[in-house]
């Protein structure tokens, strides 16, 4: 079979993608190192990707013994990464990035949670800071993350009573703004909320709802097999993934008839083709991140479109616009499936 993508022929006879990840701060969503979480996969033979990791390293020239997105993103190496993002680069029609905006997945995930649909995430998102204010709506923010993580230091009922006192505050700050009926709905959540931490508490949990990595491979394997193809991913080592959450995300692709074969894991140095797609992970990581704070390279920007997903968890209007290629999850319906937290190891 043969795909016609950004004007190239490219034939799907590899059966494999390889997959990696850049941003990953675990379940801290808030108040991590990073703000945007970036899923990269690469779908090429292995001698070829071999052959352009050497290209990157000739032309870069660096002592390091293991290349990453770093590297790529010095000015000094400006030409290398445009090279490699540009039509007609070793990576063009062969790769694809989801993105996940952390604060807005955090919203999503608690609007899901608690009223059963993430139908009024995305509103909430949009016009909560500016109706209630940033340092209202940062509270907001952390508590709703607190309220979902799986790990607390705190005593067991404070999650809840954080969350529910952060609302109560936006109630009383903006009672006749549009979301003053979310705001209700969340507030009479909080049977929802006891029994969810009663859950976590009552662990362990198989796929924290708040870890983006997990739905976000499952997006990657929809987008790779879509048209009937069958795929098999190859991706980088690392904790979360476990035996037991492999099987999740291989049995939920099923379920959601995708043409998923199986995951397997890799050490990334052993794999030219998991490089790439971390150098696209970190890559896209930051470009997104620039653009969500204003800091916008028009080339850079112009050149990560054509290899995002349109079904990435984003909720920054403006930034989408210069990023994506479609509307973003928010506005289409939901394409990453939930976490399941009743789910126990």
């Amino acid at each position: 079979m043969e795909l016609k993508i950004g004007g190239c022929g490219v034939t799907w006879n590899e059966p494999e993608v390889a997959c990696d990840e850049s941003g990953s701060d675990g379940e801290n969503l808030t108040g991590g190192n990073t703000d945007v979480f970036a899923h990269a996969s690469v779908r090429m033979p292995v001698d070829s990707a071999a052959a352009h990791v050497q290209e990157i390293r000739d032309r870069i020239r660096s002592p390091a013994e293991e290349y990453k997105a770093t590297h790529l993103l010095r000015e000094k190496h400006r030409a290398v990464l445009e090279w490699l993002l540009a039509p007609g680069g070793p990576i063009h029609g062969r790769a694809h990035v989801h993105l996940t905006e952390k604060a807005f997945f955090v919203v999503d995930r608690a609007a899901d949670l608690l009223l059963g649909d993430n139908a009024e995430a995305l509103t909430l998102f949009r016009e909560g800071p500016p109706a209630f204010g940033e340092e209202r709506w940062r509270e907001f923010l952390e508590a709703a993350n607190q309220l979902l993580r799986v790990r607390n230091d705190r005593a067991p009922d404070e999650p809840v009573d954080a969350f529910f006192r952060a609302v109560d505050e936006l109630r009383r700050a903006q009672s006749r703004t549009p979301l003053a009926l979310t705001l209700e709905r969340l507030a009479a959540a909080r049977p929802i909320a006891d029994s969810y931490r009663a859950r976590v508490l009552a662990g362990p949990v198989l796929v924290p709802v708040l870890n983006p990595l997990l739905p976000a491979i499952v997006r990657t394997a929809a987008h790779w097999s879509a048209g009937g193809r069958r795929v098999r991913l190859v991706h980088d080592r690392q904790n979360m993934l476990t035996p037991e959450r492999i099987a999740w995300i291989e049995e939920t692709a099923r379920s959601a008839g995708i043409g998923l074969d199986g995951v397997r894991l890799v050490v990334a140095r052993e794999d030219p083709r998991v490089q790439l797609a971390d150098f696209l992970a970190g890559i896209a990581r930051k470009i997104a991140s620039d653009v969500l704070h204003g800091r916008v390279d028009p080339v850079l920007t112009a050149l990560l479109r054509p290899y995002v997903d349109p079904g990435s968890v984003w909720g920054d209007r403006a930034a989408w616009a210069l990023i994506g290629t479609e509307k973003a999850v928010g506005e289409n319906n939901r394409s990453v499936p939930s976490a399941d937290c009743n789910s126990a190891v």
